[in-house]
């Protein structure tokens, strides 16, 4: 009779396409965010495309690094790879709670490093005029011009975002402290804030409203060719339409909803808003998103750069003239005449004067006495304050050092 063989007890290492959609179900479902749960869905479907085109690939940390290489090489942005990697990073996670995948290999993914990003991109910024003109060409007569002019009114006077526009019902629209406000308003990561409603963008809402006849759920709704107002709400693609369409006929490209949400805070800030209360408007946890949304890191608007200018046609400067080239003998003369004002402190009276035509430079020293003992007395050179008693210079037997012993010419101190 054979000897009974053991299967050896060991966690799978390559994740089939079951194994891979479990995980990924897992994963979205412990996320409460419904737009973590887009990104991440995104995220993880473009790594298993790529993850099954290769066959016999081992679900381990050299590949995610070869992923993280592959969407280097595609020219994406630092922040569009590192939240790729953080979707991937919970699915080993996942996969290793599941029992798809052992705790090490889950480990070593973890390890992997993002892409480093140096520096902040420069964010994009409309100008009070530029947003009048938006608004203008917005504006009109018929109930889709309607919808999009108090679209665009919420987005440039409350700074929303595409998802909080999108999910704006009636009954969050209230008074309090006798002004208009969207109150508790549920925003991105679950943060609630309210939101203050100008008066020029509450007349464009009660517009849109009036006309659509929008008594209770979603403000705004879709709007067919013939006017007639239909469904239950939108999607955020409708919003990114509308701006685009808007911002072209205003002569303005390459404009997404998110920069109508710089601009108000932008606008906010200019108008002499504190930045505290344009922190509580947008809804953001830290004070820096705030900043990075003023553009506080760099003002392109009145760039230091241009605060001076170079002169290009070759003609001097006016105050070149005043400057003339003097004589050799000038500020020696000068000098004779008003003396030489010593370094260190003092009064006038208790400073000695001295006096370049009796004493040149180089012979100009002060007297210190260097050792006072049994042998006569010895006196050294010393140069002023920069340079120190000990580096003055003697040996350890106390005789001087004759490189800097010389004779003094002017007379011996007394004893």
């Amino acid at each position: 009779m054979g000897k009974q063989r053991i299967k050896p007890n060991y966690r799978r290492r390559v994740l089939r396409l079951p194994d891979l959609d479990h995980c990924k179900l897992a994963m979205l479902n412990s996320l409460g965010s419904p737009a973590s749960r887009r990104v991440y869905e995104y995220a993880i479907d473009q790594f298993i495309a790529w993850y099954c085109s290769e066959p016999r690939l081992a679900f381990n940390r050299i590949v995610v690094v070869r992923y993280r290489m592959h969407l280097e090489s595609r020219g994406l942005a630092a922040n569009t790879i590192n939240q790729q990697l953080a979707a991937v990073r919970r699915l080993a996670h996942e996969a290793a709670d599941s029992g798809l995948l052992s705790p090490e290999l889950a480990a070593g993914i973890t390890r992997v490093k993002g892409v480093k990003q140096l520096g902040f991109r420069s964010g994009n910024w409309l100008s009070a005029e530029q947003s009048s003109e938006v608004l203008k060409h917005a504006y009109g007569d018929t109930m889709r011009a309607k919808r999009d002019f108090a679209m665009l009114a919420m987005l440039f006077g409350c700074g929303f975002r595409r998802s909080e526009l999108v999910g704006l019902e009636m009954d969050e629209v209230q008074i309090r402290q006798g002004h208009w406000a969207v109150v508790d308003l549920i925003g991105k990561g679950g943060h609630i804030r309210t939101v203050p409603i100008p008066q020029w963008v509450k007349a464009a809402l009660d517009q849109w409203v009036a006309a659509a006849k929008v008594t209770e759920g979603r403000i705004f709704r879709a709007v067919a060719r013939a006017g007639k107002v239909w469904g239950e709400g939108l999607s955020q693609n409708v919003v990114w339409y509308v701006v685009k369409g808007c911002c072209e006929r205003a002569g303005l490209e390459h404009i997404a909803p998110h920069d109508l949400r710089r601009t108000c805070a932008k606008l906010c800030h200019t108008s002499g808003g504190e930045l505290e209360q344009i922190q509580f408007l947008l809804g953001h946890a830290s004070v820096q998103t705030t900043e990075r949304y003023l553009g506080c890191k760099q003002n392109l608007g009145h760039p230091v750069n241009d605060l001076f200018d170079l002169r290009t046609d070759g003609r001097p400067h006016e105050n070149d003239g005043e400057s003339a080239p003097v004589k050799s003998s000038d500020p020696v003369e000068k000098a004779s005449r008003q003396g030489i004002e010593c370094r260190h402190g003092g009064s006038e009276h208790d400073q000695p004067v001295c006096d370049s035509r009796q004493l040149s430079l180089p012979e100009r020293t002060d007297l210190v006495e260097v050792r006072k003992d049994h042998r006569t007395q010895s006196l050294r050179r010393c140069p002023g304050a920069r340079t120190s008693r000990g580096n003055s210079g003697s040996k350890e037997d106390g005789q001087p050092d004759p490189a800097v012993v010389g004779s003094v010419g002017l007379g011996i101190l007394p004893d």
